[in-house]
Parts: C-alpha cells; structure tokens; sequence
C-alpha cells in the first residue's frame, strides 16, 4: 500500500553519533545541550527567537496562555481538530470564520463581522502551508487590539516577501510530527520575537520554572527530550533535500492533473513549501468514487480536512459553506521524500481514468 505520507529518516549513523552523546553526559531531558542547540539553528534560520516544546498542540496551548486570551478566539474551520480543541481546552470559544472562496485559509474580509466585545484574539491556520492574507489580518488585530496566533503546523519553510511565514503574527505555533516536512518524531515549536512573552513561554513549559527556586506563574509540562532534539538537528541537514523532493511530486502531479475538471494548487509558487498535496473535486460523490478507487489500486488518500470543524461536536454552525463543501470533496494525494515520479504518475492516471470512463 502506497502511504499518504511517510517520516523521513535520517541516515542511522548520523542520529547514533548524536544520541551517543546523550548517553555519555546522561542529559536526557530538562534543556539539555541539544535542545538548545536545535534552538538556536532554527532561529538562526527563520531569524526568529524559538523555543522547542513537547508538540504542536501544546504550542498552541501555550501560545493562548502566554497571550492572556480569554472569552473567544476568532479561527477557521478549515483545519486539524487541535487548532480549535486547543482554545476550547483553555476554556475560550472558538468563533468560526469560513475561508476564502478560492483558498483554504480563513477569509479575512469575513473577521470583523465575527468581532464581538468578549472577541479577544484570531487564530489562524497556514493550511497546507499556504499562507495566510498576513496583512489583511494584522491591519484587523491592530485596528480592534486583538493579539494574533498563526497555526503553522504545516508552514515550515513558507515565505512571504522573502521572510519566513514565522515572523507574522504575535506569535506563531508549528508541529514537528513524524508526517510533518520537518520532524523530531514528535515535538513543536513556539515562534515569538516579542521578549516578554517568549520569555512566559519559556517558564510555562516548564511547570513555570524561571530558576531552580524561582517560578514565574503558572506552567505546564511542554518541555521535550534530547533524543526528540537529536533526530531535529540531523533531520535540519536534510531538510533542503526534502523541500525540494516534495516540489518535484507536486510539479508531477499539477502537470498530471490540471486539464481535469478539479482544483490544484500550484507547486511552482515557490514561497509554498508544498507540504501537502490536495484535489477539490466537483462533487462529494466524485471525491468518494476517486477515493474508493484509488484504494483497490493499493493506494493511500486522506481527506484533510473533513468534516469541516464548523460542523462538530457542540460546536455546530452552518455559518461556514465554503469550508463545509470543501471538506466534503478535499482529496490529498501522497507526497513524501522516497516517493517515485512514476509512482506520482500512477496515482494521477487512476484519476484520469476515473474522469474517462
């Protein structure tokens, strides 16, 4: 079976020589040398401070904490369950925003109909790592004093102007799944050029630790080990060679695909890192039938991201129909570091096929 994604793996001498550190200094966790190191070259990569963290969704937690948000948070409903299950875990509500016509980011000219008084920050997703109208949204949150939360689960690597997608916003969250581009088996990073709350975040990581007698406010258990820090820093050599693998997929695919009647993205935009690869189709029951399809030819396919957010749990509403009629017929195809181009190319002539017969 041909998976959607797979984990990229480093050479295992590179992450052995790395790891037999750890065991000669018996430093395995507590801002060990290797987090610090991993730290500081992803800062000195993106130019902005960052902190490494136990994973992507308690970035987000710890993002909203550090901000002081409380009552609602205005977020998409296009996204992975954790950005809103995030703010409802901190005790906000989130308040759902649809996406743009032609996107699958939050549509900014739709936020300040969704800004009430108890209204005290955004929350948006880069989602396929596309970025958001960056702009748009800061020119709201400046103009009603609301702090701004970038998701970037799937961002590493996005620019926008020639900067990385990390600079915008008050703060910006990323995962390091194993499925993400950039991964340390699990992990995340808190992303902050303001001082005071990079430094809040830093304590909260750690149960609020500012010294070892010294605690500054409350914290939680965020921190990450240096065996997640090591596979970071040997995959980071490597990440160049994984952008511009998955580039070469997407170009595939988009060459493959784009006479058929469906929506793509576009790879050669090259401020997207490409991190996914998604197929709107003209009907749920065409994006079913393609699904379906592409199984029995052993071939994995995820619908990301369904059913729309907007539509679960206590959270319903129907004020969001370009997010719930993408959800319903959003197909991702597989796009990872070992996949072949004649691969790509099978799985783009199982489409077809279904768009000739």
């Amino acid at each position: 079976m041909i998976p959607v994604t797979k984990p990229f793996l480093p050479p295992f001498e590179e992450y052995q020589e790395l790891v037999r550190g750890v065991f000669e200094r018996n430093w395995l966790t507590n801002d060990g040398p290797l987090v610090r190191s991993l730290e500081s070259k992803l800062t000195e990569r993106f130019n902005v401070p960052s902190l490494f963290v136990s994973n992507g969704t308690i970035a987000i937690q710890l993002a909203i904490k550090a901000l002081g948000l409380k009552g609602k948070i205005i977020t998409t409903s296009f996204s992975y369950i954790a950005t809103t299950s995030s703010i409802v875990w901190e005790g906000c509500e989130p308040v759902f925003v649809d996406i743009e016509p032609n996107g699958f980011n939050i549509d900014a000219s739709k936020i300040e109909a969704a800004i009430t008084p108890d209204v005290t920050g955004i929350i948006a997703t880069h989602c396929f790592g596309i970025p958001c109208d960056v702009h748009a949204i800061q020119k709201i949150a400046d103009k009603h004093n609301l702090k701004v939360i970038y998701d970037a689960a799937h961002a590493f690597g996005t620019t926008v102007e020639g900067k990385s997608i990390f600079h915008f916003g008050d703060v910006s969250t990323c995962s390091f799944h194993a499925t993400k581009i950039f991964h340390t088996i699990e992990g995340g990073a808190v992303f902050c050029k303001n001082a005071e709350v990079h430094q809040r975040v830093q304590c909260m990581r750690n149960f609020g630790h500012e010294g070892p007698e010294k605690f500054n406010g409350m914290g939680i258990n965020g921190k990450n080990s240096e065996f997640h820090a090591a596979m970071g820093l040997v995959n980071l050599g490597h990440i160049d060679f994984i952008l511009e693998r998955r580039r070469a997929q997407c170009i595939q695919y988009f060459n493959q695909l784009h006479q058929l009647p469906v929506r793509l993205l576009d790879p050669n935009d090259h401020a997207w890192n490409c991190s996914y690869y998604s197929v709107v189709f003209e009907s749920e029951s065409r994006c079913l039938e393609v699904k379906n399809q592409l199984e029995n030819s052993d071939i994995s396919s995820r619908r990301y991201f369904y059913p729309s957010l907007n539509q679960i749990n206590d959270w319903g509403t129907d004020d969001c129909p370009i997010s719930s009629s993408i959800a319903s017929r959003i197909l991702c195809l597989p796009v990872y570091h070992t996949l072949e181009m004649n691969t790509a190319s099978r799985i783009s002539e199982v489409i077809k096929k279904n768009f000739r017969s």
